[in-house]
């Protein structure tokens, strides 16, 4: 083997190792002349190798251990997704994740949802959960910290079977006789900690969507939808969300909106909130009312990226 040493780097040439074939391989190294000498009186040259790739994999945690240092401690910047960081239902942007990569060298960042891991995957990418310090699914009911599940809730271990039944079948008879243009399928989708309803059905088209949403403003499906379940099973303490474009939220009980996440937030001094449905019934009221966040309404992704640029990026 032969060895080429220039200052804080080593190169290794392998023309032939036991189990390894030819390769070429650079590596940092502070002392690489005394690593070598060290190594090369003791072991073999494959095990040279894995006593070099180990002093890098060090180097590494070490660099990523001083990033992480370097954030604003005790900060956290939390973004709901549809409206917020994506336009509704739509493939998060290239440009929106190079800034919230851009961000999280910053402050510590979080997403929370209303939809399921699986759907947020398909609008955030399927890296979400390690893409974010933290991942809430379902309002938080499901929640990922660095890539790992650390907590969860079940909407039917909560209730049993009956309720949901008395719920679900009430509600399939609403839409039946509701009058709208068109009706597709999937009305109801019953997630681990919630139930989404929607009145036109979840299958239709994103032009579908588009035209539901012009109805709903005109006619006010949803919110006369939400107020007759609400009277209906007020012994049920429910909380309703109106959120996207063709659907809302039913959680079980109250307090099982968005806010719920913040239970896993409790080393967090000030958390910054972002959503663009903060208004009274919308998903992101509660969380953006909460006395534990700093709320902040936004019209568009581009609006979020400008306020973050002004409250964390700002020089």
């Amino acid at each position: 083997e032969e060895i080429e040493e220039q200052p804080r780097r080593i190169w290794i040439r392998a023309v032939k190792l036991t189990s390894f074939s030819a390769a070429r391989i650079l590596l940092p190294a502070t002392t690489p002349g005394a690593l070598y000498h060290a190594a090369a009186a003791r072991r073999s040259a494959p095990s040279l190798l894995l006593l070099l790739l180990r002093s890098s994999f060090s180097s590494r945690r070490k660099m990523a251990a001083a990033a992480a240092a370097r954030k604003t401690a005790g900060v956290l910047a939390l973004f709901d997704v549809d409206g917020t960081l994506t336009a509704p239902r739509k493939e998060v942007t290239p440009e929106m994740l190079e800034f919230m990569k851009r961000l999280r060298e910053n402050v510590t960042v979080g997403v929370v949802g209303g939809s399921d891991l699986v759907k947020i995957s398909e609008q955030l990418g399927k890296s979400v959960i390690t893409d974010y310090d933290y991942v809430f699914s379902e309002n938080g009911l499901v929640a990922h910290k660095d890539g790992k599940l650390i907590g969860t809730q079940s909407l039917k271990t909560y209730l049993g079977d009956d309720q949901l039944k008395e719920f679900i079948n009430f509600t399939l008879h609403y839409i039946a006789d509701l009058d709208i243009p068109i009706k597709r399928g999937t009305f109801i989708e019953f997630r681990s900690g919630m139930i989404n309803v929607s009145p036109i059905g979840r299958n239709c088209s994103q032009e579908e969507r588009d035209d539901f949403e012009k109805y709903d403003k005109a006619h006010n499906v949803r919110p006369k939808m939400v107020s007759v379940l609400r009277e209906k099973f007020a012994h049920l303490n429910l909380t309703f969300s109106i959120g996207g474009q063709i659907s809302f939220d039913v959680v079980f009980p109250q307090g099982w909106d968005k806010t719920y996440c913040l239970r896993y937030l409790e080393e967090f001094k000030e958390i910054h909130f972002f959503g663009d449905k903060t208004y009274k019934g919308g998903n992101d009221h509660e969380i953006f009312e909460s006395e534990r966040t700093v709320g902040h309404t936004v019209t568009s992704p581009n609006d979020t990226v400008q306020q973050c640029k002004s409250i964390f990026l700002s020089e």
